[in-house]
């Protein structure tokens, strides 16, 4: 059977949407992106644009300049124009659905190398941009349970969560992300992005904005709950919270006979990978019955995963899903989370994939598979397992 492998994986530093204090205020998606397909030529010269057989890019926003964002940054970079872009929308895991579907067609034969990968802009596409619900859906479920805060409420209180818990959480993971950006931990994976202001000053954003070496569990403990009212909330804030960002990450795969050919290295090799659906009023536990597949499909145990990039969009999700599949918080997110560097939506995918293979290039040498999984919003999951080679 035909095999994926990962040759290279990058991203862009995640910047905080903010239309004052963003670092990438002033650049939007195909700037992200366009920085990362000229850094994945560079770094693999052996790799032409002509040998691409598909550029996949994840987007849960796909409107204003994010509209075609796949073909038009191709396009935009003048790269050859008869090489295919795919746009995949999957919510947050667009850019694992986009995964899925190159590591699928690279295994039925339908090409050889891809470049994959996602980015999401929440500065000038905010969440919510021009979308309209359609209304049947409050036939069957409570709209005012559906967003995104006011689910990982549901799923404290399911759990029996407390503040004191989630905090912590939010609090290790930027311990941890600041603990791998100060010892160089994301140096290969992030590729430095120069960013011109309103006032005509230029700026190298070569890590990211988020990670607050700072932070403290009183300063977290002082925050008001974010969605609910103090007497009916279980204790989910902005501090327990993902934050609003912007960003892109982005991969090159190809079918294992065809890297050992063309003379280049990879440690990982795509072993399985699925996705569920869940009560959408509590779709922060997607990532539940999605890595349950795909650890059946691939045949191992939560015993066998030795390394866990979950996406952090809540304290409270994450900290239920690493209890009901059995993973202990040592074994994820060793270099934070999303809590911590952010969540751009589409990006977040394969974000979690890039910085799962430079986890086990690097820190875990000894680790013979890696899951990255997360959750999705209105009720589904996404998981992936990556085996050693």
């Amino acid at each position: 059977m035909r095999e994926v492998v990962i040759v290279d994986g990058i991203r862009t530093p995640i910047a905080r949407a903010h239309k004052e204090k963003g670092w990438f205020r002033t650049i939007k998606s195909p700037d992200m992106l366009a920085a990362l397909l000229n850094a994945i030529f560079e770094r693999n010269p052996k790799v032409k644009p002509t040998d691409i057989d598909g550029f996949y890019i994840g987007c849960a926003n796909q409107t204003m300049s994010q509209h075609g964002i796949a073909r038009l940054t191709w396009l935009g970079c003048g790269l050859p124009n008869e090489i295919p872009a795919v746009a995949v929308e999957m919510q947050c895991a667009s850019a694992m659905a986009a995964i899925h579907s190159v590591c699928n067609a690279i295994i039925a034969g339908m090409g050889d190398i891809y470049l994959v990968g996602g980015v999401e802009d929440m500065l000038h596409i905010p969440m919510g941009a021009n979308i309209e619900f359609w209304p049947q859906i409050g036939k069957h479920y409570n709209p005012f349970e559906l967003p995104m805060g006011m689910t990982a409420e549901k799923v404290a209180a399911k759990w029996n969560l407390t503040r004191e818990e989630m905090d912590k959480f939010a609090y290790l993971s930027h311990m941890k992300a600041c603990k791998a950006w100060s010892e160089g931990k994301f140096k290969n994976e992030v590729i430095p992005i120069e960013v011109t202001y309103e006032d005509g000053s230029k700026k190298v954003i070569d890590k990211d904005q988020g990670p607050r070496a700072d932070t403290t569990l009183e300063t977290m403990a002082q925050l008001k709950p974010a969605f609910l009212p103090p007497d009916k909330s279980r204790g989910v804030t902005a501090g327990n919270s993902s934050p609003l960002n912007q960003g892109a990450a982005l991969l090159l795969v190809m079918e294992r006979s065809k890297a050992d050919k063309l003379g280049l290295s990879y440690h990982l090799r795509y072993k399985a990978g699925a996705i569920a659906g869940v009560d959408p009023t509590m779709m922060g536990i997607g990532p539940i019955p999605a890595s349950q597949k795909a650890m059946k499909m691939a045949g191992l145990t939560a015993n066998d995963i030795d390394v866990v990039e979950i996406n952090e969009a809540f304290a409270s999700q994450s900290i239920v899903c690493l209890k009901e599949l059995g993973f202990p918080w040592e074994k994820a997110n060793i270099w934070g989370g999303a809590i911590a560097i952010g969540h751009p939506l589409g990006c977040s995918g394969a974000r979690i994939t890039v910085t799962l293979n430079s986890i086990m290039k690097t820190d875990r040498k000894d680790a013979k598979y890696g899951l990255a999984t997360l959750c999705v919003g209105f009720g589904q999951g996404a998981a992936t397992i990556w085996e050693r080679v």
